[in-house]
């Protein structure tokens, strides 16, 4: 499958905890008519059965028929690649969509992307963004940091990536876990350039 649309982006779970963050940012990004392709790596399957219930089969065909179903959403707009599809646009400079984010993003895959390891679509993804100049978003999700976190973010952040920890803000007075989920998904589409309504804005919805 070749990339044909103008808002197409590519997505990846791995296996940090926060998996609602990434099923809520993939649900608003179909609703928003992106072309998604959505990596998951093995530690976020287990993830998101642990987290939310969800336990997608092994088989990318598979797991995109359960994740359809799961979001009701377009078919059409949801592509999930296997860890390992070298021919899947995301792995070429070439096809590969210009924006991408890691939500949730492990330490692991922060290090490896920091690296260049490519050992897996994910990272390799990732390179192809960095490289083309594209727009990358790392999702981190681990407290506390080691001072080795800290390099490998700080080493990303000089090359232009994104670094946007899961920190979820509280002055939106959130009464549900989902708007705390939402808080996040809101930073991260703004980042994007996705229009959102999920949260008001600071300094504009609570002036008297």
């Amino acid at each position: 499958m070749t990339n044909k649309s103008s808002k197409a982006i590519t997505l990846a779970f791995t296996g940090a905890s926060g998996a609602p963050y990434g099923l809520r940012l993939l649900e608003c990004l179909l609703a928003a008519d992106y072309q998604v392709y959505l990596l998951i790596s093995s530690a976020a399957r287990v993830v998101l059965a642990t987290e939310h219930g969800l336990k997608l089969p092994s088989g990318p065909e598979a797991a995109q028929q359960a994740l359809v179903a799961h979001l009701n959403c377009d078919a059409d707009k949801l592509v999930v690649c296997g860890k390992d599809d070298w021919f899947s646009p995301v792995a070429s400079g070439s096809a590969a969509p210009k924006q991408m984010v890691v939500c949730p993003c492990s330490a692991g895959s922060v290090a490896a992307i920091a690296h260049g390891m490519s050992d897996n679509l994910i990272e390799r993804a990732a390179d192809v963004v960095m490289k083309e100049r594209g727009q990358l978003v790392l999702v981190v999700r681990e407290t506390p940091f080691s001072t080795l976190h800290l390099e490998n973010m700080h080493k990303l952040s000089t090359m232009g990536v994104t670094i946007m920890p899961a920190a979820p803000g509280f002055y939106h007075q959130p009464q549900t876990i989902e708007d705390l989920i939402d808080f996040m998904v809101a930073r991260i589409l703004d980042h994007l350039g996705v229009e959102q309504g999920l949260v008001p804005r600071w300094g504009y919805d609570h002036r008297g």
